[in-house]
């Protein structure tokens, strides 16, 4: 008996929309399958010169998130948007009311208002970008792919530095 497919595997012969848009969940959910049973203090903990800690990896992508779907994509004023939308350095900066568990919270809720908006465009719609003219929703998805990875990835190596946990 083989293993359930995952999400992005049943949609190996999808529409390119439904491959970016299952490997981008993928992606989300490998990052709060990392911080899950890890404790307050050790999602906190920084074992790396930079700020990177597991707590921050979730706030930093939220306001990623925040920043290529609403700021961008959306075009709404970063007035408009709670929370970090630039995903700068400030981003990886966690308050002492910032929990695992809030800051999962917020990502799941930013991640599905980022699917709500990203319905409302083709892939080849394209905004307007400050630094790159114009951006698609093709290439926010690739991006945020690109992203997302990256930031498992370092996920996977503090987890495991952490408490030896590796996998998800």
């Amino acid at each position: 008996m083989s293993a359930p497919l995952w999400p992005e595997e049943l949609v190996s012969t999808g529409t390119e929309r439904e491959i970016l848009e299952a490997f981008l969940d993928c992606q989300r959910r490998q990052i709060t399958a990392k911080v899950a049973g890890v404790s307050e203090a050790d999602a906190r903990q920084r074992i790396v010169p930079s700020m990177t800690t597991l707590a921050g990896l979730i706030k930093h992508l939220t306001a990623v998130e925040r920043n290529w779907f609403q700021r961008q994509l959306a075009q709404r004023d970063p007035a408009d948007i709670p929370g970090n939308s630039r995903g700068d350095d400030h981003s990886w900066e966690l308050t002492p009311s910032d929990t695992l568990d809030s800051l999962i919270a917020e990502y799941d809720t930013v991640c599905e208002e980022n699917r709500y908006i990203a319905a409302g465009f083709t892939l080849d719609d394209a905004v307007p970008s400050k630094r790159l003219g114009e951006v698609s929703l093709r290439w926010i998805y690739a991006h945020m792919i690109e992203e997302t990875a990256q930031h498992a990835g370092h996920a996977d190596i503090l987890r495991e530095l952490i408490d030896g946990a590796t996998g998800l």
